[in-house]
């Protein structure tokens, strides 16, 4: 059972509640996810509505991962590491901003507010950085509301958006089609 479907079923069903968006944080195993213990560790407070998500290094979150979350009802992704120069595989994060930077500007070419996802750098010992960024992250979303249901994606779209999907682009199809041809024909 995924972290979403988790909070879809811990959520009550009353339509008075206010709304509580459901963000998925992946956090770096080195950095962030120690300063978000610490945050724990020091008593303070951010809200519960940030799920954790530890991954080796925020340069091994594909943005198909991001989509994913999304399309199963995440509100909000919050993708945090190492500040640069500071990872431990020496240059995942710089990936890691490359990657998201060029991610960010398909959000909002498919259609999505940009603000509902978002990179930070936070390290180990900035636990207030961390409670303070999931805290201004869940309030835009707050303010940005339910992602709703018109974000639908069929399964293949966040592949075909990435590049590694099942769909082709029609040139491909006309060259396929006209090797199948060619190869009936006996050419």
């Amino acid at each position: 059972m995924s972290v979403v479907e988790q909070t879809d079923q811990t959520a009550g069903t009353a339509a008075s509640e206010e709304f509580r968006p459901k963000i998925l944080a992946f956090t770096c195993r080195w950095c962030t996810y120690t300063g978000a213990d610490l945050a724990g560790l020091n008593r303070m407070k951010y809200p519960a509505d940030i799920h954790l998500l530890r991954v080796p290094c925020s340069g091994r979150v594909n943005p198909q991962y991001v989509l994913e979350a999304l399309q199963r009802g995440a509100d909000g992704v919050l993708v945090c590491g190492c500040h640069p120069g500071d990872c431990h595989y020496a240059t995942g994060n710089y990936y890691a901003k490359r990657r998201m930077m060029i991610f960010k500007r398909e959000l909002e070419f498919i259609g999505l507010e940009p603000d509902r996802f978002q990179i930070k750098w936070i390290s180990g010992a900035e636990a207030g950085k961390f409670r303070d960024t999931a805290t201004a992250f869940c309030e835009r979303i707050r303010e940005l509301g339910p992602i709703g249901d018109d974000f639908k994606l069929e399964p293949s779209l966040g592949a075909s958006v990435m590049g590694k999907g099942p769909k082709q682009a029609p040139a491909a199809d006309a060259v396929a089609a006209d090797a199948a041809d060619a190869h009936e024909e006996g050419r």
